[in-house]
Order: structure tokens, then sequence, then C-alpha cells
């Protein structure tokens, strides 16, 4: 695991091919079915375009769209293995409905699929890592055939921005401070998909609880669990909340988590505040979600776990089989 944060850096170089490309319809709207870490490239890219036409389901089938916006758009079938059961089955569904399809895999029965049916597909380098060290991998091929070519080239100048072993200081210290606690983390509805996969590195890598929530949904049902009080203390006392704060955030939620966090502090509740650095949208992310690995490492060597593989993971599908 230490070893692909390392080498992160070289996805933002990756330059992906469509094959089968003469069948790729050229769309103004997307559809994307994938679970786990193969739908982190489409919360990516609305995270950095909210008004992309992109419609994403993490479950069994197509999104749940009108049949005209499923006629007039594209489907891909997004899983890093290709073997994912949720992501075959949306397949299949989508060529049973004559559906213009994609697929983005690393190979499995997907690309056999897609080689078979002549659909276009990016079959990304298959490097030996987890889905969710693969971000950038994954979404360079979605960028690709959704034609962003204007994001995708953003993705190449971070490989000189981006030193993901600048960030690892950064992540060893943070994962001191959580030793023995649950994070949850508090962002924006802007930046959600960066707090979600804060929790998922902290879940898959650290193999620990991770929460998450936004601003200001919060504001209104959750912060209210955390009015501490001697007979309810011991529930909270084993959390730490890491406020991401972003510059570029409306000013009345830069306002509430500034107020949320020193009424938290006055509760006796453990918080930290971190900020999203970087000149674009882009590098933010990246650089926040880099320091979300190295703690999610550092916190794995902490308990003494393996942090690369998922065995609960593998022992639930094995059981479903």
């Amino acid at each position: 695991m230490k070893t692909a944060i390392l080498n992160f850096s070289t996805q933002f170089a990756y330059k992906p091919k469509v094959e089968n490309a003469k069948a790729l319809k050229k769309k103004k709207s997307f559809l994307l079915t994938g679970m786990g870490g193969s739908h982190l490239n489409a919360d990516l890219l609305l995270a950095i375009d909210p008004f992309f036409d992109l419609t994403i389901r993490h479950n069994y089938g197509l999104p749940e769209v009108s049949k005209q916006k499923m006629k007039d758009s594209l489907f891909i079938a997004s899983s890093y293995s290709g073997n994912t059961e949720e992501v075959i089955d949306a397949y299949r569904e989508a060529r049973k409905k004559k559906i213009d399809i994609a697929v983005i895999s690393v190979g499995g029965i997907l690309i056999d699929l897609a080689k078979k049916d002549g659909v276009p597909y990016v079959e990304i380098p298959d490097t030996g890592i987890q889905p969710r060290s693969a971000l950038g991998l994954s979404f360079s091929a979605l960028l690709k055939l959704t034609g962003r070519d204007d994001v995708l080239k953003q993705m190449w100048a971070l490989k000189k921005i981006i030193s993901p072993q600048k960030l690892e200081k950064s992540g060893n210290a943070l994962a001191e401070k959580l030793k023995n606690r649950v994070p949850i983390i508090y962002t924006s509805g802007r930046n959600e998909t960066v707090a979600w996969n804060w929790k998922i590195k902290l879940n898959e890598t650290g193999k620990i609880p991770a929460f998450y929530n936004t601003f200001p949904e919060l504001n209104h049902n959750e912060m209210n669990g955390f009015d501490v009080v001697p007979s309810s203390k011991p529930l909270s006392e084993q959390f730490t909340f890491i406020f991401l704060r972003d510059d570029e955030d409306h000013p009345k939620i830069q306002k509430r988590m500034k107020v949320t966090e020193r009424l938290y502090k006055q509760r006796g509740l453990s918080v930290i505040s971190m900020s999203l650095k970087g000149k674009t949208r882009l590098e933010k992310i990246f650089v926040s979600l880099l320091i979300a690995d190295w703690t999610a490492v550092a916190l794995a060597d902490i308990y003494g776990l393996e942090s690369e593989q998922v065995p609960m993971v593998e022992e639930f599908k094995k059981l479903i089989a």
C-alpha cells in the first residue's frame, strides 16, 4: 500500500486509449454503474463539475432514469476487477435494452464481454493495486470516455505539482492524533466526495470505523447528538471530528464550520481542523486524498494490521457466491 501511494503521481501521466473507438457514440448525457472504488471516478468528476450530466448508481441494474434519458445517454460499466457482479448485471441489462455502452476495467469478465460484443472500452493498467488506490487511472479513463479532455489536461499537469512523498509526514502526524479514536469527517456539501473518500480509506486501509457528514445538514440533526451531558458523555468520548475546510466554500458554510467547531470544543470534544490546499480544485482534492491515504496506512501500522487487503469483503463475497 505504501508503494502504491508513493507511485500515485505516475497515474497523473496516464493517457487512456479507447478500444473499439469507432463504436463509441458521442453523448452529452452519461450513466454509470460501479461499486466501491469503481464509482469514485464518477463521484470525483461531479465534485469537479456538479453541472455535468452524469448519473451514478452503486447497486444492481441501471441508473433509474426516464426511457428518453436512457436512450440519449452513454452507459458506462465501471469495475476495476471486471468481475463485480452488480456491474456485470447492469452491463447485461444495458445490452438487453440496446443501450449504448462503454466499459472501464483492468480485465476480467467485463473486458471479455466488451471484446466479444464490440463495445468501446478502456482497459486500464493492471498494476496489482486496490481499486481505491487506482483513482487516478479510473478517473482518467472516465474523462476520456466522456470527452472531458479539459480536465484530463489538468490531471497530466498534477504530475509535476503533487509529490505523494512530501505528504507522508502530514498523514503520520494525523494518525498519531487519531490513535484509539473513531474519526468523523466533516466538510461542506460541495466536498462530500472528499469526506466520503476519507471514510472509505480509513475503513478499508486503516481497518477502523469512520464516518462522515456535511454542512449545513449536520447542523439540523447530527450535532445535537453531541450536546454532551454527564449521562451521555461516554458515548462521545471516543470520537474525533476532522473538519475539512475550503476557502472556496460559501461564506455561510465557513461560518457554520467555525461555530460548530467552537461549540464542540466547549463540550470537550476532540476536534482537528484541516484546510484543503492547492491552486486548483483538482489539486486540492488529490492532495487531501493522499493525506488520507497516508493517515490510513499509518493507523493500520499503529494497530498492527495489514493495510492493503480487504479480508472481510473477500469473506463476504465467498459467502454470497
